[in-house]
């Protein structure tokens, strides 16, 4: 097809939203020209429930660009298309020319038309019988199929002309930022940067809390969990990732609490320092990877002695998926290659060889007053926080 002029980008959800809908378009408009800007310079306008964006250089790696917008929340469909006058004839002439740089030999096609400006003389179907007389009749190797086409001739009726041919998925959900901001629970696994991605996608920023138990943990295991959050900003733009020293606490848990229990004391206490840290950075829920019954700290018993833990609200956007499904899911945002790595995080390297599947809270509670010193550990850790800005590339 003729090289696109511009791209227009249009979004589902956040057209149902009333008198909030400025506020919400403001932030996708300004999102995606955050993971714009690297690539160059571009005007960014919205008009008629969509918005229009177009290089202002020469030189642009459109496909790039198209690629980043894939990754901005909010956005349903990326259309690059070729702009011209609002009038038949020169819609014809730019809609032929098109056709005839594309590989059409043998091919169907079908026109679809869609005319936001009622002052056209034409409506829709009319649009579309006389350009498809017109392709019939000047692009050689064309045969129309309106049922199953290979090529979808677009052609939208707006301020000027567009016509298209390709539709690019976007990521859909709402624009990052538009809904608060969450701390998530980072490990170096699979779960939690798909957790952070979901709740991402439902407009929440996000910073991170990583858990770094070194010497047991490797700098290599930290280095992963960079990457990863590395992988999410492109999706979320910054993240604060707060590293986390961990090994006096969890040394502390294995010298002086049951066995059976470390696990679960463990997470209540990183429970415990990422609310706080959640609270200075002015998040307002917490998030993990947790999907019920998945592992011995995850049953229902499990989950609620971890929640009592907190105050905050706890999201676990993977609650009721198998691994399977949320392994398709890191696979889909590129995060799957770098969460296989093998370093292990601190929730790994000690495990328990019977962990209690069925806690009582009381029992736990009890269980932790032998760490007397807790709070102070607390205090210890969160003023050793590593904080570490991760921006989108």
């Amino acid at each position: 097809m003729k090289k696109a002029d511009i791209v227009l980008l249009k979004y589902g959800e956040i057209a149902l939203k009333g008198l909030n809908r400025p506020m919400f378009e403001q932030r996708l408009l300004k999102n995606v020209g955050k993971a714009l800007a690297p690539l160059g310079k571009f005007s960014i306008r919205k008009s008629q429930s969509m918005l229009y964006v177009e290089p202002l250089e020469e030189g642009i790696d459109m496909e790039i660009a198209i690629e980043r917008m894939q990754k901005v929340f909010g956005i349903v469909n990326i259309c690059p298309a070729v702009s011209c006058d609002k009038d038949m004839d020169s819609i014809a002439k730019t809609t032929v020319e098109c056709l005839r740089e594309m590989d059409v030999e043998g091919k169907t096609f079908k026109v679809e038309a869609k005319r936001e400006d009622k002052q056209f003389p034409l409506n829709s179907p009319q649009i579309c019988q006389q350009m498809g007389g017109v392709i019939l009749k000047n692009v050689k190797g064309l045969k129309v199929d309106v049922h199953n086409p290979d090529i979808l001739v677009q052609i939208e009726i707006r301020k000027k002309a567009y016509i298209f041919t390709e539709k690019v998925s976007g990521a859909g959900g709402m624009p990052v930022g538009t809904n608060g901001k969450a701390a998530l629970l980072l490990s170096g696994g699979i779960d939690s940067p798909v957790a952070g991605w979901m709740i991402a996608k439902r407009g929440v920023g996000l910073d991170a809390v990583h858990f770094h138990s070194h010497p047991y943990t490797s700098d290599r295991a930290k280095e992963k969990v960079i990457d990863l959050a590395k992988i999410l900003s492109a999706y979320t733009g910054k993240i604060n990732l707060h590293v986390v020293p961990f090994t006096d606490i969890q040394l502390a848990i294995i010298d002086k609490c049951p066995k059976n229990y470390l696990t679960l004391i463990m997470r209540r206490v990183m429970m415990q320092i990422a609310e706080r840290i959640a609270k200075q950075g002015h998040a307002q829920a917490l998030i993990t990877g947790e999907s019920i019954g998945q592992v011995a700290s995850q049953t229902m018993e499990s989950l609620a002695v971890t929640d009592n833990a907190v105050s905050m609200p706890v999201f676990r956007p993977c609650i009721g998926m198998d691994k399977e499904e949320i392994v398709q899911i890191s696979k889909k945002i590129d995060a799957y290659e770098t969460s296989i790595l093998p370093y292990e995080d601190c929730c790994t390297i000690f495990v328990p060889k019977h962990p209690k599947t069925r806690p009582d809270i009381a029992e736990i509670v009890e269980a932790e007053q032998a760490l007397t010193n807790l709070e102070e550990m607390i205090e210890d850790a969160i003023a050793q926080d590593e904080v570490i800005v991760i921006q989108p590339e």
